[in-house]
């Protein structure tokens, strides 16, 4: 094994996504300082374009320096303080972090749970709001990359922003792959991670946080637990103000780069010609693997990953381990309750073509003879 020169992979798994040559070409350009005038404009363009993929006008709207992990920390320190009451969606991985970091901020978390590679029905957040008036938030994931669940939200802030509670969202696996609208969903701070359907490397976490989180900010009696996810201070990095841009900490200047090239290629495609582009190759998988007798774990299947029942027989590491070692694709294991029971294949931003589809289906259906 060489560890000097990783090996070229086809990355079809849960995340990261392939790569493309554009963006790790932007990686390589020339280091700048964190307030230089040239870099500050840069990051300035990233925000807009990062307006723009999450469909919002929100002013603070930035990458959080981390992978995704990091944006729903920033949310769930900047929007708790110890003793409040929250709603937590769980029927993944994801949902049961999020009640996870929640906790740990102090929270007292009221779990509303579906079967793992269900979605959460309307009417159960409805009723828990009923149960728990006190509660703060409602935290949903929108694409659960455990299942491979895509949750309805579309409707959902109604029913929360009724109860006088924010809505916060989880859309790491959907952003800039599903179709997510931020101000017309009526979601009031929203998390994702660079190395899934934007195809840029893991180390930036976009998030974006509206009026009514903010005015929920502003009106804190403790400080932010977390000193590095401080909005507090953040914003007056990104958004700077009467005195200029205020430092708070290095930012990762080169991921930047990634990101703004990544974000460049999101857009030139279009957000509605990459949404369909995921749809269509989801669909061409699916009707691969379903006339190979294989089956989806969920009843609504995300078009990002999709996570299928390992078929009767198969061998469920030695299956991953050929098709990697023969033919250098990269497929998920299962997490958690569906750990050696389901397989999580990933179509990703660059990685969702007609190529990967038609060469992951080839290999799965060679290495299962």
């Amino acid at each position: 094994m060489n560890t000097q020169h990783p090996a070229e992979r086809i990355l079809l798994g849960p995340g990261p996504s392939p790569v493309p040559s554009r963006v790790l070409r932007a990686l390589g350009a020339p280091t700048l300082g964190h307030l230089d005038p040239q870099y500050v404009a840069i990051m300035d363009e990233v925000c807009e374009m990062l307006r723009q993929v999450f469909r919002t006008k929100n002013a603070l709207t930035f990458p959080v320096s981390g992978t995704g992990m990091a944006g729903m920390e920033c949310i769930a320190v900047n929007l708790i303080e110890p003793g409040d009451e929250v709603i937590v969606c769980v029927n993944g991985v994801f949902g049961g972090r999020m009640k996870d970091v929640m906790e740990r901020c102090g929270a007292t978390v009221h779990a509303v749970e579906a079967a793992w590679g269900d979605v959460i029905a309307f009417d159960q957040i409805a009723a828990a709001l009923d149960q728990h008036p006190k509660s703060k938030l409602v935290g949903i994931v929108h694409a659960e990359t455990s299942t491979g669940a895509l949750q309805p939200l579309e409707g959902l802030a109604e029913i929360v922003h009724g109860k006088g509670a924010l809505l916060v969202v989880d859309a790491v696996t959907s952003l800039g792959g599903h179709e997510l609208k931020v101000d017309d969903w009526g979601i009031d701070a929203i998390y994702s991670g660079t190395q899934k359907c934007l195809s840029c490397p893991p180390g930036l976490a976009p998030v974006s946080f509206g009026d009514r989180a903010l005015a929920v900010m502003d009106a804190r009696k403790t400080k932010v637990q977390s000193w590095y996810l401080d909005v507090s201070m953040l914003r007056k990095y990104y958004l700077g103000g009467g005195g200029g841009r205020v430092y708070h900490h290095t930012a990762p200047i080169n991921m930047t780069y990634a990101l703004r090239e990544a974000l460049a290629i999101v857009l030139e495609e279009g957000l509605e010609a990459r949404i369909a582009r995921h749809v269509q190759m989801h669909q061409r998988l699916r009707a691969g693997l379903e006339a190979m007798g294989i089956s989806y774990v969920p009843k609504h299947s995300l078009h990002t990953l999709n996570c299928i029942h390992i078929p009767a027989g198969a061998d469920d590491a030695g299956t991953r381990k050929r098709l990697l070692e023969e033919y250098g694709i990269e497929i998920g294991a299962g997490l958690g309750v569906m750990a050696g029971k389901a397989w999580r294949i990933g179509l990703m931003g660059h990685g969702s073509t007609v190529r990967n589809v038609d060469l992951v289906l080839t290999a799965l259906k060679n290495v299962l003879k």
